[in-house]
């Protein structure tokens, strides 16, 4: 039953971050939370997120730019492992209410960096990778500030889906061989991210036609909504556990 719940709203998740960007992470952690308790929660998220970025380069292939991705991965890389280094070293409860913390902040941090008509380029890409990079290491999805980051870069639509979702699967897959380096990504995690996954990796395919019918506005408030409660769901979760 608990596979069942995860698939669903791993596709309602996918379906919504293929379209916006960014969201699979924050809705699906939750309830992996909830099923599998938070030390198993983030690496099996981790392996799903590798899946469900893949899934965006291929939907949108010939949309990505390599530059940007090089920049941004070349120090968002070694960043994200050594930000999954730290989070094994913290508690469970001290996952979910850093996880909660995060995902609640980022509502003001997004809504400030939209106010600022910012440029970037690509040194600036090498910056926010390392920063961005580590962050992924601990929390769940930091693509609250990654999504900004490459739309100030000059990046939309399908070239932005596909630049972002390239430069985050170098991070998630450094954050999985992390895990798996130092004991948390068993076999049984694994089969349980290769599910959660599959439904992430099948919703970015389902988003693909709705992308060019965007409206942002809309689901930025829906973002605003999705990050708040999930970051609430976290430490209730914390609370909870204590």
């Amino acid at each position: 039953m608990a596979f069942l719940f995860v698939l669903i709203v791993g596709l309602i998740a996918g379906t919504i971050s293929g379209i916006v960007g960014t969201g699979s992470s924050i809705m699906l952690m939750p309830v992996l939370v909830y099923a599998y308790g938070p030390k198993e929660a983030v690496p099996i998220m981790a392996v799903a997120s590798v899946m469900a970025n893949f899934s965006r380069i291929l939907a949108w292939w010939r949309e990505v730019d390599w530059r940007a991705c090089a920049a941004y991965s070349v120090t968002g890389i070694p960043a994200a492992a050594l930000g999954a280094r730290t989070l094994l070293a913290l508690p469970s409860h001290a996952v979910d209410i850093t996880i909660g913390l995060f995902l609640i902040a980022m509502v003001p941090v997004r809504h400030w960096l939209a106010r600022h008509d910012l440029k970037a380029n690509l040194w600036h890409l090498a910056i926010g990778g390392a920063v961005i990079g580590y962050l992924t290491g601990i929390v769940v999805s930091t693509g609250p500030l990654s999504v900004p980051l490459f739309l100030f870069y000059g990046l939309s639509r399908g070239a932005f889906l596909a630049t972002e979702a390239a430069s985050s699967l170098g991070l998630y897959f450094a954050k999985s061989v992390t895990f798996e380096r130092f004991g948390a990504l068993t076999m049984d995690v694994f089969v349980k991210g290769l599910i959660a996954g599959s439904s992430l990796m099948s919703g970015a395919f389902v988003a693909k036609r709705f992308v060019l019918h965007l409206k942002p506005e809309t689901f930025r408030l829906v973002m605003d909504a999705i990050m708040v409660a999930a970051g609430l769901s976290m430490l209730w979760n914390a609370t909870h556990a204590t």
